[in-house]
């Protein structure tokens, strides 16, 4: 069925912190640098696998390579002091169950759940926390499927990293199908179900199909859009192609087509090499083949694609391959922020520089934006008004739809890389969707007691001009 016989299968083989030391070439770097990567993997999630180290790391290039970088821990992820009070237990050969309880001090520090996700995206009804959900914007309802929540491989720079460092309370899971379905009955402002993670790929296609199939079966004419975000086509496109149900994952693709339903898979394609190689290739085509839509997004991430080439030469990819450019992200404060953040002034340097070198059917891209707390906000221009430098920033999503599209102005600021380090311009006290957001976290999430009223448009104050 696949028409791939020039791949070989692969056989998975995952490396994490237990087992670190198994990988040969990790073997080859200096016993101080290893152990600051053990210390740093003590503290953030890691994991990788056979064809991450096989087929995307240059070891030649080490550690400068942007795909060593995006998937090894690196010394600078943690500051000084907190590296070395973790690399000294691991050296003097302190018991794991220490070495872990110092991670844990060091992980409450770091930010574990930005932009209210724990606090504003868990919808509440009847007084109690609906568990694997998010429902920030009105049109859209993430689910976490508890089979999902670990990944291929992980990305240094991931904001979820909460998700994989075994502490509970900070997990968003379910593996109840039922309890979205009744939610989605409930709700028929929804048009689209995100399935993320975690990687709902990294699940066997007869774990996915108890997910999926509901939601075909149920008498949901509202539900339009199934997305499925996942970093399977970069890390292990052979899910695609070679694994043991890779044909039966198809056929269930094709399934969510026939059934009269859009269905969309958000790859993170975080570097142009990871489109480049046979495997990666034959996977985007045999997703396409199904009828289904290959959407690529990733954050902007420095030592990784802080460069306008890199972009521009992605993208490009991308089209060729027929999937399509749809968000560069601006890094979230979450985790290693200090290493991998670009200030917002460079950040849309690169996008627009990026953006001016591709042909118009590559411009479906947007960017660079901020997944923040009131929404997704987009840098989109820098300019002098009134003599007076600013962001010209716009809502693309919002808590309130009424936000959406509104223009608003920021001070300009070198050093600023996220919303909440940005002052409204113009003299003005605050952003004009401040009060309605401290509305929205007095009730302590948008959809309290299962509230539809709560994303009908709130009365706007004037925008800064």
């Amino acid at each position: 069925m696949c028409g791939c016989s020039f791949l070989k299968p692969k056989v998975f083989q995952a490396y994490s912190r237990k087992n670190i030391d198994k990988i040969p070439q990790l073997q080859k770097l200096s016993k101080d640098h290893l152990t600051a990567i053990k210390a740093v993997s003590s503290v953030l999630p890691f994991r990788v696998n056979n064809y991450v180290l096989e087929e995307l790391i240059d070891w030649n290039r080490v550690p400068e390579d942007p795909m060593f970088q995006l998937t090894i821990p690196q010394p600078g992820m943690l500051t000084d002091e907190d590296l070395y009070s973790v690399a000294d237990l691991i050296q003097r050969g302190e018991p794991d169950q220490t070495v872990m309880a110092q991670a844990r001090r060091i992980q409450m520090k770091l930010n574990p759940h930005p932009a209210g996700q724990m606090e504003l995206n868990v919808p509440v009804e009847q007084g109690d926390r609906i568990q694997g959900i998010q429902h920030k914007y009105k049109e859209t309802v993430l689910f976490f499927p508890g089979q999902g929540q670990t990944c291929h491989a992980y990305c240094t720079y991931c904001f979820r990293w909460a998700q994989f460092v075994g502490i509970d309370d900070l997990k968003f899971a379910s593996r109840e199908a039922e309890v979205l379905v009744d939610y989605l009955r409930k709700h028929p402002e929804v048009t689209d179900v995100l399935f993320t993670g975690g990687d709902p790929m990294i699940m066997k296609t007869r774990l996915l199909r108890r997910y999926i199939e509901p939601l075909l079966e149920a008498d949901l004419p509202h539900l339009q859009t199934i997305r499925i975000g996942t970093k399977a086509p970069a890390y292990w496109p052979f899910r695609f192609v070679t694994d043991r149900d890779a044909d039966d994952l198809m056929l269930l693709f094709e399934e969510v087509i026939k059934r009269g339903k859009h269905l969309a898979l958000m790859a993170h394609f975080s570097h142009p090499r990871e489109l480049e190689t046979p495997a990666a290739q034959a996977a985007i085509k045999r997703i396409r083949g199904t009828g289904a839509v290959v959407r690529c997004q990733a954050p902007l991430i420095r030592n990784v694609n802080d460069s306008s080439a890199v972009w521009n030469r992605m993208w490009g990819e991308q089209v060729k391959l027929g999937a399509i450019p749809y968000y560069m992200f601006v890094e979230r404060d979450t985790g290693p922020k200090h290493y991998f953040e670009v200030p917002l002034h460079r950040a849309f340097e690169i996008f627009s520089d990026a953006y001016r070198a591709i042909s118009g059917v590559a411009r479906t891209v947007r960017g660079p934006s901020m997944s923040a707390t009131p929404g997704k906000v987009l840098v989109d221009g820098i300019a002098e008004i009134g003599g007076q430098k600013v962001f010209v920033l716009k809502f693309i999503q919002g808590r309130d739809p009424e936000w959406v599209n509104r223009v608003f102005f920021a001070e300009y600021d070198e050093k600023a890389a996220w919303l909440d380090q940005l002052r409204p311009a113009f003299g003005e006290d605050r952003f004009f969707f401040e009060k309605q957001l401290a509305d929205i976290k007095s009730q302590k999430t948008p959809q309290a007691e299962g509230s539809l009223s709560a994303f009908e448009p709130m009365p706007l104050e004037p925008v800064a001009s």
